[in-house]
Parts: C-alpha cells; structure tokens; sequence
C-alpha cells in the first residue's frame, strides 16, 4: 500500500500557543482511501530543518504532505525549505502572482505578492473554489497550517493518491484489559494480519476497553470478529459496531 508521511511546521505548534488539528484529520482521511501514515513530525519555522525532513521523507514515503508556513510574513519558509530540499531556485509565478492579486484586490502587496514566488518547476493545480491553488513539488504536497483550509483543500491531494481502504469493527468491552489480554493473544495468533487495537477508557458508564480490529480484507476481518465474539464471555460485551 501507498505510504505517507506528515510535516507539521511551525514553532506555534512548537510552544504550544496552537493546537494542531490537522494531524487527527489528516491520519483519518488517509486512512479512508487506503494510504498509510506512516510518520508525522512537528518541526520549527527554520529553512535547514524544513529542507533535511523534506528531503527524507520524500526519499522513503510515496507521498510526503505539509501543513504550515506559506502565508505572506517573515516566519513563512515552508516553500524556501522545500525548494532547497531538492536543490531547486525560487522564481516568481506570474500566472499565480496575477491570481493572487485578482483575489486581494485592493490589499494585493509585497507581502502577498511573496506568497507567488514558488520552487522552480512547483505544480500549481486547482484546488476546488479556494483562490490559492494546490503547490506540489515533486511527491511533496504543499498545504496551509489553518485548519479550514488544510481540510479544505486536502480532497484535491487525495484525488491524487490510490490505495486499498481499511476497514474497521469497533468491540466495546465491560471488563479490564488484563482479563482480556489473553483472548487478544489468541485472536491474533490465528489472524496475524489482523491489525487489533485495545483502549482502556476511563470515566464511562457503560465499558472499560474499546477494541478496535481493521483490515482491508472485509471478509478477513469479519472472520476476526466472529472469531473474537464466539471467545468472549458474552456478559462482557457492551456493544459491537
């Protein structure tokens, strides 16, 4: 299966002054169309740092997405970064300079007028109705650190990527780990390739542990869970989903 790797930059995430979001959103909807995330770094506003992950997860991931550090102030270097990753100039696109300058109208600075200076060669590909179009550079997917706009545009990356969905059966539990874990044990060494998952939650009412069983083989893993449920004390089990 195609596999991904996630940069978050941006010392804000760093220092905690923000949250990020985008990481959960991103690991879900990888995982609807069958790509695997296989890392996820936060790392600062330097370009140095940017252009050495870069560089590295482009060489070992199928596809490599970052969120953060494109806008038009001083800490935006995210393109810097990337262009130096792959030994690349960064030269002004007139097409999406004029873009960006039709959109801002009357606000159309130097500062915006940053924002169009790209990696030689970059990708500039449509992105749904948002005014700034997706950059690509490379198996680099270039995308903004807010939220609403990362989500926003992540759809036109994912037309982009193929892979084999995983499919998922959530078990919720009425009794510890511990005096499940052997059952587990046992599910798994008649389905190896059962990706089993056990979470204790604590402050619910109605279970102790959500186990979660996923494959992409829907026939497989519903022979998993059958599997498990017939071990199971029935009394134990809260709910199947």
């Amino acid at each position: 299966m195609p596999t991904a790797g996630f940069l978050v930059i941006g010392n804000e995430i760093l220092s905690g002054k923000v949250v990020d979001t985008n990481s959960p959103f991103l690991a879900k909807e990888l995982r609807k169309i069958g790509v695997d995330l296989e890392r996820i770094l936060t790392i600062p506003d330097e370009i140095d740092i940017i252009a050495d992950e870069v560089r590295t997860m482009s060489a070992i991931y199928d596809y490599v997405i970052t969120s953060g550090g494109i806008g038009p102030t001083h800490d935006d270097l995210t393109m810097d970064g990337v262009a130096k990753a792959f030994g690349l100039p960064m030269v002004l696109d007139e097409d999406l300079c004029k873009r960006i300058e039709d959109a801002t109208g009357d606000h159309f600075n130097e500062s915006m007028r940053k924002m169009a200076i790209l990696p030689k060669g970059a990708g500039v590909q449509e992105s749904g109705d948002l005014w700034f179009p997706l950059i690509c550079v490379n198996n680099v997917y270039v995308l903004p650190g807010i939220p609403r706009l990362f989500e926003a545009k992540f759809p036109s990356v994912a037309e982009q990527m193929t892979g084999i969905p995983v499919q998922l059966k959530r078990v919720y539990v009425k009794t510890f780990e511990s005096e499940i874990a052997s059952y587990l044990h046992d599910l798994l060494e008649d389905f190896d390739e059962l990706m089993l998952g056990s979470y204790p939650r604590m402050g619910e009412e109605h279970y102790r542990v959500l186990l979660t069983l996923e494959s992409r083989d829907m026939g497989y893993l519903e022979r998993a869970l059958e599997a498990l449920l017939s071990r199971l004390p029935a009394e134990i089990v809260h709910k199947v989903e």
